[in-house]
């Protein structure tokens, strides 16, 4: 009997994955990566675009596409393809990369206040190129493959023009699918009126004009900006946007909300100069729901009958909790099954149902939002950009209508770091984390707020300078802190290091705030405003109540396992107080020894405060 071939672990797994890949193919029906690839090689699996593919220009564009998700045998037999949707963004040369590693290796110099100022106009050119794809004209007289193909040739169009006037290293990370852009366009097709959520931290980055110019002059119809999270913010940074939005964009309608108040803070304290505890999971209490429904009444003027959602409001007030049953989940809802609704043509208030469609950024909490009017978790949340899919609706009362859409990154001249720590980007999907974090920690005291030491001093003479810090010092210093070591050379993990930091600042626990231009020379008369001692009296009383009701927190209510906001300031940053905070499924299950009297009391403070100014 012949002599068996050794045959290693490592050949084996390369067998079965081999087998995976010829049962998988990917968006457009090509085989995947090849076995040999790791698994963050392959969710960054970068392919030369083709007109076919993606509706680009004439010249190839190497993309990158993100957020791959797994195609059940279902899925499978039914011709769902979950990846349909995926971000795909333009991937960044090797020599861009390496540049940047290199310049995150010098030191860095802080800089002023000023820098955290942002102006709208620099950040997205009105009236340019770097405007919004729109769908071209239909009729039902074309078929579907005709207008899909008109929609495609646009779309090449609207690439090309970008791409001819600007070079790929002066964008930003901008959508380039068009799947994704056309769930936008049927998204505000189908809505009477259109909720754009930004969040506060950086609204500027969230609220691009040519998208408010195609709602209210092509469309013709009403829009609504919401300040999401302002929690996350002081207040009289709260109103100096707010009133910055309102005078610059006079038609339309400004409403603070957020759908997990902090617990406690302290206030003596600015949000940017100390680290927050990772928020514990509770009910969506969602604070502003009231002033949003005030301000659709104001649009509909009757047309509508939603006594329904000001009864349901008045009652989460008063504590009331037989609500579950008015919540309905649409067929569009349905993860499973996409019905084609593309070439439905809109009707106002059709059968009497108000469509309140959500649209905005990737990250900005528009399924928190819909959780947060909700007063339950209807649809799956998550901090990763890209996690929902396609739109889905909700009906809210059986008159009001809930539409929510995919996040969309609309091409800009933002910085790629300020991208990435507003959460426009993947952080699992960053190669390159450490030009972020300086980003940060020039215009944030980082180092204070995690008290982090130099790898050099140890090395310094006695009575000699401090050394200057870099980028990389910090991911160092941040890796020696946390315990973070590589598996085989035993070292300093700087990258998962510096990813860490970057995912402590988009969940608020670093929080670094954008200004409007002119802040911070009139920051005294935005502390003094009186809209501001409102902002700071709604977010007090909910502060008080949600630590009222803290023991209160029932498991069917908490937010998704990978959401997360801020809530509890704290400068105590020691190991055992991060482990401590980051084993979820401890706290999960404490939660699940209690349960609530009043799931909605949090609102009660909602009715009393009018923040339309």
């Amino acid at each position: 009997m012949p002599r068996k071939k050794p045959f290693s672990g490592k050949q084996k797994k390369k067998q079965l994955q081999e087998k995976r890949d010829r049962k998988r193919t990917d968006s457009f029906g090509h085989p995947r990566p090849h076995a040999g690839q790791s698994h963050r090689s392959r969710q960054q699996s970068v392919e030369i675009n083709s007109s076919e593919e993606q509706g680009s220009s004439e010249n190839e564009i190497e993309v990158a596409k993100l957020n791959q998700q797994p195609m059940s045998k279902k899925q499978l037999d039914r011709n769902y393809d979950p990846n349909r949707f995926r971000l795909h963004f333009e991937r960044e040369s090797k020599a861009e990369l390496a540049h940047r590693k290199k310049h995150a290796m010098q030191p860095f110099q802080v800089l002023p206040e000023e820098s955290l100022e942002v102006d709208l106009d620099y950040v997205y050119k009105p009236g340019s190129v770097l405007d919004m794809p729109k769908r071209p004209p239909w009729d039902y007289s074309k078929s579907k493959e005709q207008v899909e193909s008109r929609e495609e040739k646009a779309f090449q169009e609207y690439l090309a023009n970008i791409y001819d006037q600007y070079e790929p290293r002066q964008l930003s990370y901008f959508e380039i699918n068009l799947e994704t852009w056309r769930q936008l366009w049927r998204v505000l097709e189908m809505s009477d009126i259109i909720l754009l959520i930004t969040d506060i931290r950086h609204p500027a980055l969230h609220f691009p004009p040519a998208l408010y110019d195609y709602i209210t002059k092509d469309l013709k119809k009403h829009l609504i900006m919401v300040l999401n999270k302002i929690d996350l913010a002081p207040p009289g940074l709260v109103v100096a946007w707010h009133s910055f939005f309102k005078e610059k964009f006079p038609d339309i309608q400004v409403v603070c909300f957020t759908s997990f108040p902090k617990e406690s803070t302290t206030n003596s304290l600015e949000p940017g100069k100390v680290l927050h505890r990772k928020r514990r999971r509770g009910t969506f209490s969602a604070v502003g729901p009231m002033q949003l429904l005030r301000a659709c009444e104001s649009i509909c003027h009757g047309k509508v009958d939603v006594s329904s959602w000001r009864e349901r409001i008045e009652k989460e007030i008063r504590g009331e909790e037989a609500l579950a049953a008015q919540i309905t989940d649409h067929a569009d809802g349905d993860t499973d099954s996409i019905s084609d609704t593309s070439f439905k043509e809109h009707v106002s208030f059709k059968d009497g149902i108000l469509t309140i469609g959500c649209i905005g950024c990737p990250n900005v909490g528009k399924s928190s939002l819909m959780n947060g009017l909700c007063g339950r978790k209807v649809v799956s949340t998550s901090r990763t950009p890209g996690h929902t899919k396609h739109f889905q609706t909700i009906f809210l009362t059986p008159t009001v209508r809930l539409c929510d859409s995919p996040g969309l990154v609309f091409p800009s001249l933002v910085d790629k770091q300020l991208q990435i720590l507003s959460g426009l980007y993947p952080i699992a999907q960053v190669q390159e984390p450490y030009t972020a974090v300086g980003y940060l920690a020039q215009r944030i005291p980082v180092i204070e707020i995690l008290k982090l030491k130099h790898p050099d001093e140890k090395d310094s003479p006695e009575g000699a300078a401090s050394p200057k810090w870099s980028a990389y010092d910090i991911c160092d210093a941040w890796a020696a802190k946390r315990g973070f070591i590589t598996a085989k050379a035993a070292r300093h993990d700087v990258y998962r290091a510096a990813n860490n930091i970057l995912r402590l600042t988009v969940e608020g626990r670093l929080c670094m705030c954008t200004r409007p231009p002119g802040y911070t020379s009139q920051k005294e008369h935005w502390d003094q405003h009186p809209e501001t001692k409102e902002i700071a009296k709604l977010q007090e009383k909910h502060k008080q109540t949600q630590s009222n009701d803290e023991l209160g927190e029932h498991s069917e209510l908490t937010s998704s396992g990978d959401e997360s906001d801020a809530d509890v300031e704290s400068n105590d940053v020691g190991e055992s107080d991060f482990k401590k905070n980051d084993d979820e499924a401890d706290e999960r299950a404490e939660r699940r020894r209690f349960s609530t009297s009043n799931k909605y009391a949090l609102l009660s403070t909602d009715c009393s405060l009018d923040l339309d100014f």
